[in-house]
């Protein structure tokens, strides 16, 4: 019996069979992420299914083929160990990805030095210090944008022949880190900081530290950040913990630190003093119920309440008003104004506070009352007020503290109220005045309320001693440095914020740097409590401090301070602000106080780079200390970046759903990957149904993964929006969109340039091609905007000269301009082929160095895959490689010119072809160039090559004005006043609608023409007006009327046509 045939295996089928094995190969091996997996077999589907290049002995083959064969094994990296140079594909992928070009190169540029500087160099040094981010933060858009302009900067000057510094560092961010660990106590263990003790709290802060702080810095790895991370520093590290302390005991001994009692902003969860810049400002209109952490009870704000003071010796009352009613248990004084007749008899009198019997003086403060507002009646709370407290000073009141540092009524608010929480004994004390007839009523009163942005607590003015910093001399140097024409030390960029950093120092205050916290540097301050001082608390006697670098030295400065007496020594429970240690940063860095190599070669630093908003925060504080301690401004120049907004320009809230984390715009997340981050944070079920709307809005498909270069480019490309950044998701996916794009117009040259391609040492384009001339004279005219722009830190600008290059000219015009050189085998482009490839080489060559600093990772890649030049030793990675200069023999103004002719001719007519071809664009028509001067024509019939190509035509014929006639059946479009082209669309011409077209025309030359007519002829015209004005105006009139005759008897043609046809 014979057997049944064996159907044999189609060419699908044996496909499908090698597509399982290499999966089953690929589940075996488990070496790639689940991400490059799946990344992987993807490509490899669509190349089996669109077919491959055979390998690299066959690729001119194949080429000639389509490239119809081909091992998908060969377009997919191997595997690359840690640290090791990238192992490139055999073949160049047929899509770029970003997850696999962004792989390998990171860790080997690190492994290989790149990235460190030497300071013993002969090279000139430019440095950057990385602005500390906090040890518990994750990267933000914020970073993103600080990196990128960074990281172009430093990449740029690395490759110009500088010996470039980067600094990484992380700030131990003392309120921010002790809330996180605080939180975690607990959580996990149900204790607060006080329950364990200060010393073992800190080291529950070291252990988070190491455990968890520092993330931030892997993540900027992720960006391509060439940090020197061999002297990554912390701010709480051995060295610059030595920096903050001699800092401190120089500033004290030059009498620039002191200790004092004053107001300051005062968080009673946190139990400490806080900064400006940590209290958050919230408008509230009218009467508003809020949640204050620590009350059950939301507490009412936009509230004004009026209440009678009884004045002594039965001369009736005084009514004042306040947002505030609890303050007034700690009232020592009314003011009114001196020349308010209302209150005149009672200048010198008193008012009797009626819980306490304590007598208030009436005190006349022009500067403080306006008796227009209100009652004219002010009640001063100097311990508990800004404005009060200066009141206070100028009149020499009592100040009387009625808080205990937790936010409870004291003994000094009397018994009836002692113990209670703040917000409590407001309601008590409405209560109390109401009982006693003194309350007159309430209303609504907009406000501004200040919420410390760590806890989210109601902050409150409270008077303490404090250690502070004299700013009076240092203010006035850091002013100097920036305002001093005739010695300017210090630039802004942009130039505007010159004019904030002189508001901010002329009004200087002094600075407290205290701060009532465990985790930071403990003040290098000890108090010395004598065995017969009567009074025995800490602080009790100001002259009883003793500052010093460290216990022993306090203890012997001690004792030639109080010869012969008995003592014990306690250091300050405080520490110092963050503020102190960042803005001690530029010189820590590089080792100071010690005369480091590193001091000596990168001090100061070149420029900063920063966001505007920490402007006086830390930056003026940097130019201060750096000037008092270092001798010099830190750095000579200030960058100053706008805010990252949403696409809407809203701030980026979590409650609003809009926070972008780079990481999810780098490797792409759905939106499903979005909701689950919402639902893993604290937002409360309210906020968090708003902010998933508000993702389902903005990202209704999730963000789509774009890489850490199309980010980046993305970025630094929004610099040039003022001080605020409209970020759009979709402006980021569009460049790595373009990043696909410039990945297979490389591929396309790699091509063209074969195998056995040789680079030349020199290119010189004298005996080139018209187009290959041009694409270079043009890549000279980007590498010298970009230089410019980079130099000038208009970074958007760069962007721009690099994308316009690449895009515009290279991608848009050359390659599709020299593809006739590569067509068939013509040898009559034998030599121009030849030139083609060579100019083709020096724009990827140039391009990709050019781009770099922009989109480190796709362009080191695509450059490593470029042939090397004939006998020439090239650099190992392209960031260690020249960036692009200008080359003087490739200015060629003449072709410029003359190309601009052929690409105003090309778009006009693919105007043309656009209007006629509305089913049949791809069909090649003939077309004319009708030229009014035998110049242009003999341009256009040298450079007929470019425009048939360029333009998609099947011929093109030249014209001559008074020579030659049109043919019929034409369409027109102007080019310029001696050039018009045709398209011949003969049978499909729709005449009537041309002949519309035309009389548009002359109707707008008619206006023009009466337009420029009008001012010719206006009064005074001849006499007032220059002559070189009025003869433009002459060649534009003459130009309006031959346009004007042109078209005119072009319609007269189509109409004749018209006619001719009707017959």
């Amino acid at each position: 019996m014979l057997q049944p045939e064996k159907k044999p295996e189609t060419e699908e089928d044996l496909e499908r069979k090698k597509k399982k094995e290499e999966k089953a190969k690929e589940k075996e091996l488990k070496k790639l992420k689940a991400q490059e997996k799946a990344l992987q077999a993807k490509i490899k589907a669509q190349q089996v299914q669109d077919g491959v290049n055979a390998p690299k002995k066959s690729a001119k083959k194949n080429a000639k083929r389509g490239g119809d064969e081909g091992n998908p094994e060969d377009f997919i990296d191997p595997e690359t160990p840690l640290g090791e140079k990238k192992r490139l594909s055999i073949q160049m992928a047929k899509q770029y990805s970003p997850t696999a070009v962004e792989k390998s190169w990171y860790s080997w540029w690190e492994n290989k030095g790149f990235f460190s500087a030497d300071a013993s160099s002969s090279k000139p040094p430019f440095v950057i210090v990385l602005p500390p981010p906090n040890v518990t933060g994750a990267l933000h858009i914020g970073h993103a944008l600080t990196t990128a302009i960074e990281d172009t900067i430093i990449r740029w000057r690395r490759m110009s022949g500088y010996n470039t510094l980067w600094v990484p560092g992380v700030d131990h961010a003392g309120i921010a880190t002790q809330v996180v660990v605080e939180k975690k106590l607990m959580r996990e263990r149900n204790l607060t900081r006080h329950d364990v003790g200060r010393e073992l709290f800190v080291d529950e802060v070291w252990k988070w530290k190491h455990e968890y702080g520092g993330t931030i810095l892997k993540q900027l790895r992720c960006l391509g950040a060439s940090l020197d991370w061999s002297r990554e520093c912390f701010t709480m590290d051995e060295k610059r913990s030595k920096a903050v302390s001699e800092a401190f005991v120089r500033l004290y001994k030059e009498g620039l630190i002191y200790r004092d009692i004053r107001l300051v902003n005062w968080d009673c969860v946190l139990r400490t003093a806080i900064s400006d810049i940590e209290v958050d400002y919230t408008d509230i209109k009218e009467r508003t119920l809020l949640k204050v952490p620590g009350y059950e009870k939301p507490v009412e704000f936009g509230v004004i309440t009026s209440f009678a003071y009884p004045l002594e010796g039965g001369l009736g009352e005084i009514v004042v008003a306040t947002t505030r009613v609890e303050t007034m248990l700690g009232d020592t004084a009314i003011a009114i104004h001196p020349d308010d007749a209302r209150y005149s008899h009672l200048h010198g009198k008193f008012a009797i506070h009626p819980f306490n019997g304590r007598k208030l003086p009436i005190v006349c403060d022009a500067m403080l009352v306006d008796p227009k507002f209100g009652t004219g009646a002010v009640k001063i709370t100097p311990a508990h007020d800004p404005n009060d407290f200066e009141v206070g000073k100028r009149h020499n009141l009592e100040f009387i503290n009625i808080f205990t540092d937790d936010g409870k009524i004291n003994s000094n608010g009397g018994s009836e109220f002692a113990g209670m929480p703040r917000f409590a004994a407001r309601e008590a004390v409405l209560e109390a005045l109401h009982k006693k007839g003194l309350y007159r009523g309430a209303k609504n009163n907009e406000m501004r309320l200040g919420l410390c942005s760590r806890s989210n607590d109601v902050v409150e003015p409270m008077i303490k001693p404090q250690w502070f910093v004299n700013c009076n001399t240092m203010g006035k140097q850091a002013l100097d440095a920036a305002m001093d024409v005739e010695n300017r030390k210090l630039e802004f960029i942009p130039r505007q914020y010159a004019a904030e950093w002189k508001r901010w120092l002329e009004n200087i205050r002094d600075w407290c740097i205290s701060r009532q916290l465990w985790w930071g540097h403990r003040i290098p301050a000890w108090y010395a409590t004598l065995d017969d001082d009567e009074l025995k608390e800490l602080g009790a006697y100001s002259d009883h401090w003793i500052v010093a670098g460290n216990e022993s030295e306090a203890l012997e400065e001690a004792s030639k301070k109080f010869v012969g007496k008995k003592f014990e020594l306690h250091q300050d429970p405080d520490v110092l602000d963050t503020w102190f240690s960042s803005g001690l940063f530029p010189l820590s860095v590089l080792g100071w106080p010690d005369h480091t190599d590193d001091f000596k070669a990168f001090y100061p630093t070149s420029v900063l780079e920063t966001g505007h908003d920490i402007l006086f925060f830390w930056v003026a504080r940097m130019v201060m200390l750096g000037i008092q301690l270092g001798g010099d401004v830190p750095f000579g120049k200030v960058y100053l970046h706008p805010m990252v907004r949403d696409a809407h320009g809203r701030k980026m809230s979590k409650s609003l759903g809009n926070v972008i984390d780079p990481l999810e715009v780098i490797n792409g997340i759905t939106l499903e990957g979005l909701h689950k981050r919402l639902e893993e944070g604290n937002l409360d079920p309210k906020e968090l149904v708003v902010a998933k709307e508000g993702q389902v809005k903005d990202f209704p498909n999730g963000i789509a993964e774009c890489g850490a270069d199309a980010l980046r480019f993305a970025l630094v490309s929004y610099t040039a929006q003022s001080d605020k950044i409209n970020l759009d998701i979709q402006r980021v996916v569009g460049y790595r969109q373009w990043c696909n794009k410039l990945w297979n117009a490389v591929r396309f040259a790699m091509t063209k340039l074969g195998d056995d391609y040789v680079p030349p040492l020199i290119v010189n384009p004298e005996r080139m091609p018209f187009s290959c001339k041009w694409i270079l004279a043009m890549l000279n005219k980007a590498i010298s905007m970009t230089v410019a722009s980079l130099n000038d830190y208009e970074f958007s600008d760069a962007c721009n000269a690099v994308y316009s290059w690449w895009q515009y000219q290279f991608c848009d015009v050359f390659i599709e301009a020299i593809k006739p050189y590569f067509a068939g085998d013509k040898s009559a482009f034998a030599s121009h082929r030849k030139f083609a490839q060579d100019a083709l080489w020096v724009c990827l060559e140039n391009g990709l160095r050019l781009l770099h600093p922009f989109m480190p990772f796709v362009t080191e890649e695509l450059w490593q895959r470029l042939p090397c030049a004939q006998d020439s030793e090239r650099k190992d990675s392209i960031m260690i490689s020249e960036y692009p200069s200008v080359v003087e023999c490739w200015i060629d103004e003449k072709v410029e010119y003359e190309m601009d002719v052929v690409l105003s001719t090309v778009k006009c007519l693919r105007s043309l072809r656009a209007e006629q071809l509305e089913k049949q664009k791809n069909e090649r028509l003939p077309a004319f160039a009708y030229c009014e001067t035998d110049a242009v024509a003999e341009t256009i019939k040298t450079h007929e090559l470019e425009i048939v190509t360029l333009a998609t035509l099947s011929n093109l014929k030249v014209l001559l004005s008074g020579k030659d006639a049109v043919p019929a059946g034409c369409a027109v479009e102007t080019v310029n006043e001696n050039l018009k082209v045709y398209i011949e669309v003969q049978g499909s011409l729709n005449a009537e609608a041309e002949r519309e077209k035309i009389r548009n025309k002359m109707d707008e030359i008619q206006k023009q023409q009466e337009k420029l007519q009008k001012i010719m002829n206006a009064s005074g015209y001849e006499e007032k007006v220059p002559t070189h004005i009025k003869e433009d105006n002459v060649s534009k009139l003459t130009k309006l009327m031959q346009e004007f005759e042109f078209f005119k008897k072009e319609n007269a043609r189509l109409e004749a046509e018209m006619e001719a046809d009707n017959k």
